[in-house]
């Protein structure tokens, strides 16, 4: 896989050249992330499935918390029909940061999610659910046809959510953009799949990355900063040891992005949290970066920020991933 998230933070109209460059630039995977204080991303998606041929599109990462989990569903199935087949959807327990805001952080689990992939599988494949667990659904169903199959990739980086991934899903969107954490996600995930049935067929692990790629090394590294900042917030406490990240610093940033002090925030981000939460800098760094991952993972995913300038970090990003195929 590689795979592209674009951030409604910008003009949707924007976004779809955007995603048609990456397109032609051989990305396979198109994600558009899923914030409440972004633009929609569904209304990003339709247009991209209206200006694209090929690429799989969807969200990433939906939440099941913010919508009803069968709308959810139905919003990814009307994205797999308007593209002709392309739909994908990335689900996970969401940004605990802005969920706060919205008051569910304290709805944020494994169980949750894994109930509403099922349930929207099921519903693809036309049948009729009733379900009483993390939501409830009574006799509910889609009533027009889902063409081809939807792909599921479970968003995450806790070894519950990756094995639970390992074993049910097509996929994991692994929160990580250093070796060290893309190994550890690997043995997770080899974990349930030990528990895999065969029919599942083959599982995908990709480095759901922050990339920042420029010619200009420094300002790559500048641009890394507001994405690493939100990934540090939400790292697992044994993440942030694992690299030697302060938790107290950690949690500053948390309490300063639910607070809207965005730049605040930003500013408390340090060196090693760049070097640990992304792949920031000039393009042969990244290729570096890039191809150190690839020893665990199967594909990665060109996160936010991508880089200080879009059109051009997208091409560079797309020929650094080239160079880790040679």
């Amino acid at each position: 896989m590689l795979g592209l998230e674009l951030t409604p933070e910008h003009p949707v109209a924007d976004l779809v050249e955007l995603g048609t460059q990456a397109e032609r630039e051989g990305y396979d995977s198109l994600f558009v992330s899923c914030h409440y204080n972004n633009r929609d991303p569904f209304a990003v998606l339709a247009r991209l499935a209206a200006e694209t041929d090929d690429i799989r599109l969807g969200p990433g990462v939906a939440n099941p918390y913010e919508m009803h989990p069968v709308t959810l569903a139905a919003k990814v199935a009307t994205v797999a029909e308007s593209s002709g087949g392309r739909g994908l959807l990335g689900i996970g327990p969401g940004d605990p940061s802005t969920l706060r805001n919205l008051g569910l952080e304290d709805e944020r689990g494994l169980r949750s999610v894994l109930e509403a992939f099922k349930v929207a599988q099921d519903l693809w494949n036309g049948k009729r659910v009733s379900h009483d667990g993390t939501f409830e659904a009574n006799d509910a169903g889609l009533n027009f046809d889902v063409p081809g199959e939807i792909p599921v990739y479970v968003g995450g980086e806790g070894p519950h959510m990756c094995r639970m991934a390992g074993k049910h899903a097509d996929g994991l969107l692994f929160n990580g953009s250093h070796p060290d954490d893309l190994a550890w996600a690997r043995e997770q995930v080899d974990i349930g799949r030990e528990d895999r049935p065969d029919e599942r067929g083959e599982f995908t692990l990709a480095a759901y990355a922050s990339v920042s790629i420029s010619e200009d090394e420094d300002a790559a590294r500048e641009a890394a900063r507001p994405p690493v900042a939100f990934i540090t917030a939400g790292a697992a406490p044994p993440v942030l040891d694992r690299h030697g990240i302060d938790a107290e610093r950690a949690s500053d940033i948390g309490e300063k992005i639910s607070a809207g002090a965005f730049s605040e925030a930003f500013g408390l981000v340090t060196p090693a949290m760049i070097d640990a939460f992304s792949m920031a800098g000039s393009p042969d760094d990244v290729a570096d970066q890039m191809a150190a991952v690839r020893d665990y993972a199967d594909g990665i995913v060109v996160g936010s920020p991508i880089g200080p300038d879009l059109e051009e970090a997208i091409t560079l990003a797309a020929e650094a991933y080239c160079v880790t195929e040679q």
